[in-house]
């Protein structure tokens, strides 16, 4: 047996959910986005009240993804923010992990910023880490494989077209 996730970077997920607030928010920002006229920019304001998540936090979150190209911003009269590419031409995947960084729920187990446990004596057969690798790759096939447009389309069609039993 060995690591149980060992000493983290500050910006892991040390809460143990897989997406912050920041990466659900900016994830229903863009919903939001890609379900407006494309081009047609839309005021921060609206986005917020629409999507009920704090403005503050949202004028933040829309700059981190302006900065990593998803979306462009206009200022003054007529101004807000739109999409910068097509919905079905932006990755999920891509958007968690400008918000959120690595997929991984553990340092040993992601691709981009892997890391030994401090605590491991023997990854390769260090049964938490064999598991956490497949939950990474099993999180990146359907993010990875999930454009914000079948993202859209899913939030209008409903929890049926999702084929997964749900109950509430």
């Amino acid at each position: 047996m060995c690591c149980a996730g060992g000493s983290a970077a500050p910006s892991w997920r040390l809460s143990g959910k897989v997406l912050t607030k920041k990466a659900k928010y900016g994830l229903k920002a863009l919903v939001h986005l890609a379900t407006v006229e494309p081009g047609r920019p839309e005021l921060v304001n609206d986005i917020a009240e629409a999507e009920q998540i704090p403005k503050k936090f949202l004028d933040a979150i829309l700059a981190d993804l302006r900065n990593a190209g998803f979306v462009h911003s206009k200022k003054g009269k007529g101004g807000g923010y739109a999409l910068a590419r097509p919905p079905k031409e932006i990755s999920i995947g891509a958007v968690v992990r400008a918000l959120d960084g690595p997929l991984a729920p553990i340092q040993c187990a992601s691709k981009t910023v892997y890391r030994r446990c401090d605590d491991c004596t023997n990854e390769n057969h260090c049964a938490v880490r064999l598991v956490m690798l497949q939950v990474r790759e099993a999180i990146a096939g359907v993010l990875d494989n999930t454009t914000l447009e079948e993202m859209r389309d899913l939030g209008e069609q409903g929890v049926e077209s999702v084929g997964v039993e749900w109950a509430v």
